[in-house]
């Protein structure tokens, strides 16, 4: 990895475009730490300092935020608005057939699309940062914070502060698009990795810092280390199905008569699942932290669903992981659309008969597949949780597996693509 990027240096067209998006990303971080107009920035550090914690839900929007959530910055929501009005732009596909008339007219359908999404972002922005506003006025975004964050309550104040979080919200899409327009890999993605990263010196750091903290810290790098194996491991891992295109002519060329195949990952639903696992979870908790009553049912949801340690928050959390592993397959691999297609241009698999057969046979391939993926996912996502249980560690790092899934992902696929544009630039075929 090191040496491609290297190489990359060594060449000026990818020079500018590695250049280009570390500035993206350097604007972003900076971004993360401009405060809000109306929000006190004394009291915030203060309320960080005092604060033991936050909710599930929020500590997601933090984490993708890069931290910026809990310094109430420009920058507050981060990417997640987007993240969130894609997928449910995608989950529409399968509702309003108009959407997915759109995704299979090609590129100026795509656009469409991607119109929709951008205006789907604004508007959750709106509700995200009114939401985000309401709780720290409320005092919940700090647990524990004996000061306001926000001093001035009137409504001018508030209406700016929604409006420079959605400013802001939207300025990140913009920079996303920028690099993917005009540096290396996907903007988006990176943006995340960048948020994502920027939050592991300091906890990693709070780790040493405690009570036996050197062993800790070894420790928490040793399954580290693990987790990151095990993630490139099967991210890289795929059921390769061959494909058979029988000739045909077209005019007076011969075309056709090849072979390749269908690459089926064993996740092909990323770390989507985890979110939404995480964000259903947290929604009961949510609830109960907002509820003034310390008994009852608000007792009950915070020792079994709040608790990571819970037996039963863990159990859900297995199983939703699993749930939405297949419901996301299920809807970005369509087998009927694949064997559609492969019928249209002649290509068959070997043994299996074109069109209905075909579609069976892939989604019986499918279904196989995404049960070790999602245990995969599962085991990924609990395994932190579990070592920091055992070894007694306090510290907040939210979706600590995901976090590495997230992180490598973006990293090998970026790394992939930094290759590729160096073999494009590098080529000397057989001769010199």
């Amino acid at each position: 990895m090191l040496s491609a990027f290297v190489r990359a240096f060594r060449t000026p067209d990818l020079r500018r475009k590695l250049l280009f998006t570390i500035g993206v990303m350097v604007v972003f971080r900076i971004g993360s730490f401009l405060p809000t107009p109306g929000v006190s920035y004394k009291n915030v550090q203060e309320c960080i300092a005092q604060t033991s914690g936050t909710n599930d839900l929020l500590g997601l929007v933090n984490l993708f935020s890069g931290g910026a959530l809990l310094q109430l910055s420009v920058f507050a929501l981060g990417i997640m608005p987007y993240i969130t009005a894609s997928i449910i732009i995608q989950l529409l596909r399968v509702v309003i057939p108009r959407f997915e008339a759109l995704h299979q007219e090609g590129q100026s359908g795509t656009a469409k699309l991607t119109q929709y999404t951008r205006y789907l972002t604004i508007a959750l922005a709106i509700l995200q940062s009114t939401t985000v506003i309401t709780v720290a006025r409320s005092g919940q975004l700090f647990t524990g914070c004996s000061v306001s964050v926000i001093p001035d309550n009137s409504v001018t104040t508030i209406l700016i502060m929604v409006l420079t979080m959605t400013a802001g919200t939207g300025l990140i899409m913009w920079l996303g698009e920028l690099i993917s327009e005009r540096g290396i890999g996907n903007g988006m993605s990176l943006l995340i990795f960048t948020s994502i990263a920027a939050k592991f010196p300091t906890a990693l750091w709070s780790i040493a810092g405690g009570d036996n903290g050197v062993s800790k810290f070894i420790a928490v790098l040793a399954m580290s280390v693990l987790v990151v194996g095990l993630v490139v491991f099967v991210e890289q891992s795929m059921r390769r199905v061959p494909v058979q295109y029988a000739k045909r002519m077209v005019g007076r060329k011969m075309y056709g008569g090849s072979s390749t195949y269908i690459p089926i990952k064993i996740n092909m639903a990323g770390v989507i699942p985890v979110i939404f696992a995480s964000s259903l979870l947290a929604v009961p908790g949510l609830v109960a932290q907002f509820s003034q009553s310390t008994t009852g049912w608000v007792l009950w949801v915070r020792n079994n669903l709040v608790s990571q340690s819970a037996p039963l928050h863990i159990s859900l959390y297995v199983v939703l992981i699993i749930f939405f592993a297949y419901f996301y397959t299920a809807i970005t691999f369509n087998p009927d659309e694949v064997a559609d297609n492969m019928k249209k241009y002649g290509g068959f698999i070997p043994g299996i008969r074109a069109g209905r057969p075909t579609a069976e046979y892939l989604d019986f391939v499918i279904s196989r597949i995404t049960a070790p993926g999602s245990l995969y996912l599962a085991i990924v996502a609990l395994l932190p949780t579990i070592l920091f249980i055992a070894l007694g560690i306090t510290t907040n790092i939210p979706f600590g597996g995901t976090s590495i899934i997230i992180v490598v992902g973006v990293g090998l696929e970026t790394v992939k693509q930094i290759e590729s544009q160096l073999q494009q630039r590098h080529y000397e075929g057989f001769l010199r």
